[in-house]
């Protein structure tokens, strides 16, 4: 079992992107940008932080966290999490939206529209920023910021 991540802390403005392209290749840095540009303009007041860890898979991660959300573990523990998430993986990037409606989380119901990504319960993935329909994750993460 994975410890619990990490929380890095809050930073403000530009910091905490660019804790994240600091941790990315170069060439998916414009993919980041935009794709943060993106949520920032659906969600403008969620506060950002970073979190590293060894997330699921076992896998060093930095993800940059919008917004702050407390669950309850099925071990019934209070979890510190994000509302949305942006990270850079070996080969794509994922946004993590931790939002439901209707008990189906956001990515599951936005799926279909959100272009050439891939889709897990609470995530989406793509290798490049064409593949992916800005304007429907833009959509989903304004719903996400008001769940």
């Amino acid at each position: 079992r994975a410890p619990a991540p990490r929380l890095l802390g809050y930073h403000p403005g530009v910091a905490a992107l660019q804790e994240l392209l600091d941790s990315a290749p170069e060439d998916r840095r414009p993919t980041l940008r935009a794709v943060h540009k993106a949520i920032r303009a659906a969600a403008p007041k969620l506060k950002m932080k970073i979190w590293r860890q060894k997330f699921w898979g076992g896998t060093d991660q930095t993800i940059l966290g919008y917004g702050d959300i407390t669950y309850r573990s099925s071990a019934g523990k209070d979890v510190e999490w994000f509302r949305i998430g942006l990270a850079n993986q070996k080969s794509y990037v994922s946004v993590y939206v931790s939002a439901t409606r209707d008990r189906r989380y956001l990515p599951e119901i936005y799926g279909p529209r959100l272009g050439k990504v891939k889709v897990g319960r609470s995530s989406v993935s793509f290798r490049k920023l064409e593949d992916l329909d800005l304007d429907v994750l833009r959509e989903m993460v304004a719903e996400a910021d008001q769940a």
